[in-house]
């Protein structure tokens, strides 16, 4: 297809692809599948070989929060049957970090339901932060508190976080269609205050919220705009309790074409699949390695996720493996800036009910402009985490 091949060239190129080029690649039919998964994994292994890289996340404050967006099992006034717990101890979030890093996850991301953090929060986090770095060298640490006030950024720059993670989630026309209490702008906001303190931004998307192929581009330019050095790609984990849980619009395949257009737009980026990828990939979550360079391992937010020694072994036995904690995830024009990364204008550009990249979550979001790819749903796959941070049971990683 001469279409894939303008693609592959302008992704190794670092060049924008045109936004009828980015629509086309979702309007492929089953039948061109391998080959745009081909074509886009000739981006991928240019710019981060065959590594994986493994992120961890840890749940530091669960539920009760005062937003209303809609995906989101945390949400106000959601009856998910979530845990519910207050802001966990430093040490009790380290042990649960340790876990993960265990496993193999060189990143941890640290989560907490709410509109924001307050600054007696940040020296929480501060506190947490401290406590996973005395003991583990060289781990990689993102926080994902929600909106960021002024300075707030910088404090946890200061308190070795390494990067800030606050998704974009979906375009900014069909915004106020999934989220009444903050504005798509406050988002734009908060990942500008990351970056300009140093840290390493990471803001992403959801898909399957009902949204049109438009809107998926329009949000993934976006991000290409603002520049995270990471990009994470959730699908709707549509849990009972909240508006979403009867979205079930996604197929594998989809799911596939999402992440192929992602790489397309923002080559050099760490491409992350994030939550929903047992419930909306399955089987197919083997070939979607090709397309992403990295992943969460276990557990997310409120919802399970595949058995973190399942992950292993799909990484190995689709040729991939895991990046070492000593290994650099950027490309070097991107890595050789402060942080983990730089942010400059070629680049490509989290917290919800699964913050750092990893949602759980009526209304749509946008109105389709053809049929969508129907899934049937598969509520046996969407399981509320009832192990991990906030309970005595151990964490799945």
């Amino acid at each position: 297809m001469d279409l894939l091949n303008t693609l592959v060239d302008k992704g190794l190129r670092r060049e924008l692809p045109t936004r009828e080029e980015a629509l086309a690649v979702l309007a492929t039919s089953d039948d061109e599948l391998l080959d745009v998964v081909a074509a886009a994994g000739k981006v991928r292994r240019h710019w981060f070989g065959r590594r994986v890289k493994l992120n961890y996340l840890v749940n530091l404050k669960s539920g009760l929060c005062p937003e209303d967006c809609s995906y989101c099992s945390q949400r106000l006034g959601a009856d998910t049957g979530i845990l519910k717990y207050t802001w966990l101890k430093p040490d009790e979030a380290s042990k649960a970090a340790a876990a993960g890093l265990a496993g193999g996850a060189k990143r941890v991301c640290l989560v907490a339901s709410g509109r924001g953090p307050t600054d007696r929060d940040v020296d929480r986090v501060a506190g947490t932060i401290k406590a996973i770095k005395d003991q583990n060298e060289g781990v990689e640490v993102c926080a994902c508190l929600g909106l960021l006030s002024d300075g707030q950024a910088e404090r946890l720059r200061e308190a070795g976080a390494d990067a800030y993670n606050h998704n974009l989630n979906t375009s900014e026309a069909t915004y106020g269609d999934i989220t009444t209490t903050h504005t798509y702008a406050d988002r734009v906001d908060t990942v500008t205050k990351a970056h300009a303190a140093g840290l390493s931004a990471c803001s992403g998307l959801i898909a399957g919220m009902g949204e049109s192929d438009e809107d998926l581009v329009d949000v993934v330019y976006s991000l290409r705009e603002l520049d995270p050095d990471s990009v994470p790609v959730n699908f709707l984990i549509p849990v009972e309790g909240t508006p979403l849980a009867k979205e079930w619009n996604l197929t594998p395949q989809r799911c596939l074409r999402i992440l192929a257009m992602v790489r397309f737009v923002c080559p050099d980026v760490e491409v992350r699949i994030a939550g929903g990828r047992e419930v909306h990939l399955r089987t197919m979550q083997p070939l979607a390695l090709n397309l992403a360079n990295s992943i969460f391992l276990g557990d997310y937010l409120t919802t399970e996720g595949q058995a973190g020694k399942a992950d292993l072994e799909m990484i190995a036995d689709a040729g991939f493996e895991v990046e070492g904690a000593g290994e650099v995830t950027l490309p070097a024009h991107r890595a050789a800036v402060g942080g983990c990364g730089s942010h400059e204008s070629a680049g490509c550009g989290s917290h919800e009910s699964a913050g750092c990249g990893s949602h759980a979550g009526g209304g749509v979001c946008g109105t389709a402009t053809s049929a969508p790819d129907v899934s049937e749903p598969r509520t046996d796959l969407v399981a509320v985490r009832r192990r991990g941070a906030g309970t005595d049971l151990a964490p799945n990683a």
